[in-house]
């Protein structure tokens, strides 16, 4: 019985088990370049026990467990992964491995005009560019067109536009492009007009002008009048009055620093014939006016016929013709002193009316003063005008009709500038029913 103890004792006796210790890694994307990521898949057999050293890793740290993971390599360098295991036969094997991690590649550079970016434009570049070996610059129209050079000569643009600056930087493993853009301004043009002053539309001296500069990438400006005051002028778009008819010049040089341009343009100032004429003016008869559709008053100064809701305290003092036509008809028609429009008309006051003096009918007037549409339409100065004395009687006052067409009508505005209407048609459209006239007065009274 004995002897069976032994022998079973014998037949159970353990045996150590080997550690064969192995992995592999695999590098995410294949990508050497830091940051590195790096899979561990441990194959190690027969071990229990497990001690990895990740040098130069994020877990710089001794690691115990059988798989540590994904690890990650953020800066340069060769460095090894190393793995001990052990079981508790006292069984034990290592392995390391070897890893090489290329800086990674921070693509930066700057661009910057050194002068002004008029044409030509030189661009200074500064490569801020870490972790690259190799260097690739495209200078869209650029002098040169390309660099291999890490930091590039300065670079030329001379044609206006956008122009696009490329850096292709790489290792043997990898390769970052970056774009900047730099913008040449159009080249220098001279180019100007002017406005002229309402009052001075008709282009009678003396003429004001305010200039409009049109000129194209200019910094500096150069304006020469002749016979103008001022006569010279270093503003970007100065004002300049005429006095003298005649042809007058206005030259503008113009300068970036690189380049400079000039051009002179003319115009005529023809002599002051002190009469403005106004052709072909609308007043609507009363029904026109109160509703809004065709007005029946008129300013000589702002050249504006306004209907009832156009008639304000700052309007209402700039009026100075008001026309009364009772219907579609035409079988009573006056023109009346803004100031007396309520006592004679079914108009509303108007704010701050003058008295204008009218003469409606030359034919009842009895006053010593006429004129005829043939001298109203060779009228082209205000002699004519001065030598009238304009004079209110109730004859002159009355009402017309439409059976003489045309008609002359004189008047006197309340600040002594004298005129004439030429009633040229009277339309009949019912209760917008109107005349057309033609008005020339005097721009200031003498």
């Amino acid at each position: 019985m004995s002897i069976l103890l032994l022998a079973t004792s014998s037949c159970t006796k353990e045996q150590a088990v080997p550690v064969q210790v192995d992995y592999d890694i695999v590098v995410v994307n294949d990508d050497f370049s830091a940051p590195v990521q790096v899979k561990i898949n441990n194959k190690t057999t027969g071990a229990d026990a497990y001690q990895w050293t990740l040098e130069g890793s994020i877990s710089n740290t001794m690691n115990t467990s059988r798989n540590p993971g994904t690890i990650v390599y953020e800066k340069g360098g060769d460095y090894l992964i190393k793995l001990k295991a052990s079981n508790q036969d006292g069984e034990a094997g290592e392995k390391s491995f070897p890893i090489t991690v290329f800086d990674g590649i921070d693509l930066d550079f700057d661009v910057a005009i050194v002068k002004d970016d008029f044409s030509p434009v030189e661009v200074n570049i500064t490569n801020k560019t870490t972790g690259a070996s190799t260097y690739e610059w495209t200078f869209e129209g650029g002098i040169p067109k390309t660099s291999t050079a890490q930091h590039p000569q300065n670079v030329v643009f001379t044609a206006p536009g956008d122009h696009k600056i490329t850096l292709k930087a790489g290792t043997d493993f990898e390769n970052y492009s970056q774009q900047r853009t730099i913008t040449v301004k159009p080249y220098l043009e001279a180019d100007f007009g002017w406005e002229v002053a309402f009052q001075d539309d008709d282009y009678q001296a003396p003429v004001t002008l305010t200039m409009t500069n049109n000129s194209i990438s200019a910094t500096e400006y150069q304006w020469t009048f002749d016979r103008g005051l001022p006569q010279t002028s270093t503003e970007e778009a100065p004002t300049a009055t005429f006095d003298t008819p005649g042809v007058h010049s206005i030259t503008l040089k113009v300068t970036n620093g690189k380049e400079t341009k000039e051009v002179t343009k003319t115009f005529e100032v023809f002599p002051d014939t002190n009469l403005s004429t106004h052709k072909n003016v609308k007043l609507g008869i009363n029904t026109a006016h109160n509703n809004n559709n065709i007005g029946a008053f008129f300013s000589t100064t702002t050249r504006e016929v306004y209907t009832k809701n156009g008639v304000s305290t700052e309007t209402g003092k700039e009026i100075d013709i008001v026309f009364f036509g009772l219907d579609g008809t035409f079988s009573f028609n006056k023109f009346i002193a803004p100031d007396k429009v309520t006592e004679e008309t079914t108009f509303s006051a108007i704010p701050n009316a003058t008295h204008t003096k009218f003469i409606n009918t030359q034919e009842n007037c009895g006053c010593g003063v006429s004129m005829s549409v043939a001298e109203f339409d060779s009228m082209e100065d205000d002699s004519l005008l001065k030598n009238l004395t304009i004079e209110e009687t109730n004859a002159g006052s009355q009402h017309f009709t439409n059976e003489v067409s045309p008609r002359i009508v004189l008047f006197e505005t309340a600040d002594g500038r004298k005129g004439a209407i030429k009633i040229t048609a009277f339309i009949k459209e019912g209760s917008d029913s109107y005349i057309l006239i033609d008005i020339k007065a005097q721009k200031e009274s003498n």
